[in-house]
């Protein structure tokens, strides 16, 4: 299989989570995603955990961008590994978040399964190659 093909074949869901309504950010990677030949959904703005878990498992995913600038991702994103896991859907799901996520708070949303944090200033080629490099083989 070639290299396009297999990068055609990652399928991305990019999420908001909550009453976060930046999405800048979200509109940004979804683009630059499609551009390196990712398959993407996007969420659109205002979704609950549930609705985030359901679209991930529907669309079978295999990379989950959730981009959260809210505050509230020690709640949310611990929500929707939950939900993930409750369908087998977590082993099998490469979760990436994205936004302001202090320091402190990082270990707990890795221990939850958060692949990796990509906060301000990552680079689009690190997020693409981490993508890449890490997506789950189907």
């Amino acid at each position: 299989m070639s290299t396009e093909q297999e990068e055609a074949s990652i399928r991305c869901l990019v999420a908001k989570v909550g009453l976060d309504g930046h999405d800048r950010g979200a509109h940004v990677i979804s683009r630059a995603f499609r551009d390196a030949g990712f398959e993407v959904i996007y969420s659109g703005l205002h979704n609950a955990p549930e609705e985030i878990v359901q679209a991930a498992v529907q669309e079978d995913v295999d990379v989950l961008g959730i981009s959260i600038l809210s505050g509230a991702h020690d709640t949310l994103v611990p929500k929707i590994m939950d939900g993930l896991a409750e369908y087998g859907a977590k082993e099998d799901t490469l979760v990436l978040v994205g936004g302001v996520i202090p320091e402190e708070d990082r270990p707990a949303l890795e221990s939850a399964g958060v692949a990796q944090i990509f906060g301000p200033g990552t680079s689009i080629e690190e997020t693409i190659s981490f993508v890449r490099e890490n997506a789950p083989e189907r």
